[in-house]
């Protein structure tokens, strides 16, 4: 590889901007850094960036980038993100991309891959949203639900998850049954939380418009003008993903989630996710959208990690 240096000098000379910029510390300097594996150095406006060429450049441009972005202060999620934007090369295409009703009013497909499991979440019946951690698969179908209940495109959200951990054997946890289940549906919770509210989110639960429940409490039911998701997928059975699968009424859209490299079920059962995939492949109406760690919107270093145990398991299937 090839060592390059770049040098740029920012302009207009502002001061406010450079701090914004480089953050406490030079927080934001160090996490460019780590995103491209290259070397910053600073004397007033001058910048200084070393590493292989390519590398050299793509941080320069994210320097640069960045101090246009820094009227006011960047956050450590603000820097992140927009690496993220940076190097899926979608930094300057905020606008592009279905718009959700949410109250977080940044929200928006930070890669190609999410813009189209959000086009096929909204024009499909039923979507599976399969990757690894930190694509966003259920924040995004949780943002979904919310603007299809926000649009009274829906009537109700049902949110489910499989207490794999448990057994789905829940007697013999302490507490009553909510007490018993939250910690296995918490995830959902924490998205509902961030984008409707804390109060609104109780509100709804109250009025049943809200429900979050364990997959067993799914069986026998009909769900009617209903957006249901199923979370944590990879971890039910054939025998429960077709049971969820069937709940679907009238009126009703569903989403389904799951990273097949986190099955915690017992080595000899097959996961109904996997199982979904190679049965529902070919019908018409279900759309499959397949996250790789290009879609990773966490901290830069989540993709490498997804990227070296994808690269372990393959060396192990040899």
């Amino acid at each position: 590889m090839k060592t390059g240096i770049v040098e740029l000098k920012l302009a207009p000379e502002d001061n406010r901007r450079l701090a914004n910029l480089c953050g406490p510390l030079d927080e934001n300097l160090r996490q460019i850094e780590a995103a491209f594996d290259v070397t910053i150095a600073r004397r007033g406006m001058a910048f200084r960036v070393s590493g292989e060429s390519a590398q050299a450049e793509k941080g320069a441009q994210a320097v640069e980038h960045f101090y246009n972005r820094a009227h006011d202060a960047l956050s450590l999620d603000d820097i992140q993100l927009g690496l993220v934007e940076i190097t899926r090369g979608r930094a300057d295409d905020e606008e592009s991309g279905p718009r959700l009703r949410t109250r977080r009013a940044d929200l928006r497909a930070r890669t190609p891959g999410q813009a189209g499991y959000i086009e096929n979440i909204l024009s499909h019946d039923i979507t599976f949203g399969i990757g690894p951690a930190g694509t966003g698969k259920t924040y995004l179908a949780v943002a979904c639900a919310v603007d299809a209940l926000e649009r009274e495109q829906v009537k109700r959200l049902v949110l489910t998850r499989p207490a794999v951990e448990a057994g789905e054997r829940l007697g013999f946890l302490p507490g009553d049954l909510t007490q018993k289940v939250d910690p296995y549906l918490r995830p959902l919770y924490d998205a509902l939380y961030d984008l409707l509210g804390f109060d609104k989110v109780t509100r709804l639960i109250e009025r049943h418009a809200i429900e979050v429940a364990p997959l067993a409490f799914m069986r026998g039911r009909t769900l009617n003008h209903a957006f249901i998701i199923l979370d944590e997928a990879q971890n039910t059975t054939p025998e429960q993903m077709q049971m969820f699968l069937t709940r679907i009424g009238f009126g009703a859209r569903a989403v389904v989630t799951g990273d097949p490299t986190q099955i915690d079920l017992p080595k000899h059962v097959k996961s109904g996710l996997m199982d979904a995939v190679d049965t529902l492949g070919s019908v018409r109406g279900i759309a499959f959208t397949h996250f790789g760690s290009e879609d990773v919107v966490r901290h830069p270093l989540v993709g490498r990690i997804v990227d070296a145990y994808a690269a372990r398991r393959a060396l192990a299937d040899k």
